[in-house]
């Protein structure tokens, strides 16, 4: 066991790592649920954008109910699942090209409740 400089337990054996806030393991963590607000159920919208993007084809998903590390995993999966690149700004992801109906079926299989948005 481990302790840290100001004396807080930092990995049991037990639990692996340990939340610094609750003191919890991070399994069992309720710190970050309890601080980010869930955006209401099926809000999940894909569209495709070219706006300021010279024309370029970009897939947007918009209104994914994840904090930020889990957003980046998921726009990760998206990008490798649609074999292109992206990026997570402000709670958006984009993925290069016009892939919304793979990114559609990804989230299906994934769980999430996604409906298509724009034409």
């Amino acid at each position: 066991m481990k302790s840290s400089s100001r004396g807080g337990l930092v990995y049991s054996t037990d639990g692996g790592q340990m939340c610094p806030q609750c003191r919890q393991p991070l399994a069992a963590c309720q710190c970050k649920v309890a601080a980010r607000p869930m955006p209401p159920a099926g809000a999940t919208r894909v569209s495709r954008e070219t706006k300021g993007r010279g024309g370029k084809a970009v897939t947007v998903v918009k209104g994914l109910p994840l904090d930020d590390d889990a957003l980046a995993a998921l726009g990760k999966q998206l990008r490798t699942a649609c074999g292109s690149g992206g990026t997570v700004k402000d709670g958006v992801i984009e993925v290069q090209g016009d892939h919304c109906d793979r990114i559609l079926a990804a989230l299906e299989k994934l769980g999430y409740r996604a409906k298509r948005a724009g034409g």
